[in-house]
């Protein structure tokens, strides 16, 4: 079988993986539960291709990003609920429907004001959509999907707030939060608690802390921590090449060597 430029040659494929008896037995045995956590790694890998500015693999990773949406419109194909046809149609009216600007009437000569009418298009659709249910969604904070990675739906869920007033103005209150959130933590350390959920509940209110102080420096909390980790391998990487020069791994070296090597390592950067 060669390969194709042709959507329609992936989507046959798909087809031809999901036919009973003669299709894939790993592929039949999925659902769209059983896909969901690929289809998260996926987007994530996507991800850490455009953080690694590395488009050959980038390339790569939206090929499988693709086939997870492939996938996933086979399986409601199957269930008569709507194709990979349906699903571009859905995608290419929104995008037509949001972008008045361009397609429409619209002016919005900046990105800010792009930005809020964007906002005002979702707002009106989320209330239209609630509408089709039967039950409008109630609450600012409605809307955010449990299952999105904890420091994004924070993120979200902040910004919901925000839209209704219930924010700080200025960062240092923020930095102020988050020492109140270190004291707090330090407190109960110091009297000992034994309660290892109480104090936990403490460094969850500081991690939310510390995602308010990234959203209002205009940062996103899922790439600034993942360059953080990359930087964390990058150095311990160094202090791993410099123990093994001396003839020694980590489990060998004092915490004190280690600590001297990775300022060595922070130096150089």
């Amino acid at each position: 079988m060669t390969p194709s430029r042709d959507i329609g040659r992936l989507l046959d494929i798909m087809a031809t993986l999901r036919t009973p008896k003669t299709g894939c037995p790993w592929d039949l045995a999925q659902n769209f539960s059983t896909i969901t956590p690929y289809t998260i790694e996926e987007a994530y890998e996507v991800a850490d291709a455009i953080a690694r500015k590395n488009l050959d693999d980038l390339k790569e990773e939206l090929g499988d990003l693709l086939l997870q949406v492939a996938f996933h419109a086979r399986m409601a194909e199957e269930e008569n609920a709507f194709d990979f046809g349906d699903v571009v149609a859905g995608i290419t009216e929104k995008l037509i429907r949001r972008h008045p600007h361009v397609f429409g009437d619209e002016r919005s000569p900046t990105p800010q004001a792009v930005e809020g009418l964007w906002e005002r298009i979702k707002a009106q659709e989320k209330s239209e959509k609630a509408a089709r249910r039967g039950a409008a969604e109630k609450g600012a904070l409605a809307g955010v999907p449990v299952a999105l990675p904890a420091l994004t739906r924070a993120l979200k869920l902040q910004d919901k707030a925000s839209k209704v007033g219930f924010d700080w103005n200025d960062p240092r209150a923020v930095v102020r939060k988050i020492r109140e959130e270190t004291d707090e933590i330090e407190a109960e350390l110091d009297r000992g608690n034994t309660d290892a959920a109480a104090t936990a509940a403490e460094v969850g209110d500081l991690l939310f802390a510390a995602v308010n102080l990234a959203r209002h420096l205009r940062a996103d909390p899922e790439s600034v921590l993942r360059q953080t980790n990359r930087k964390f391998e990058r150095r311990f990487a160094a202090i791993e090449r410099a123990l093994a020069a001396r003839g020694k791994a980590p489990a060998d070296a004092t915490l004190a060597e280690m600590d001297a090597l990775w300022d060595e390592a922070k130096a150089r950067e």
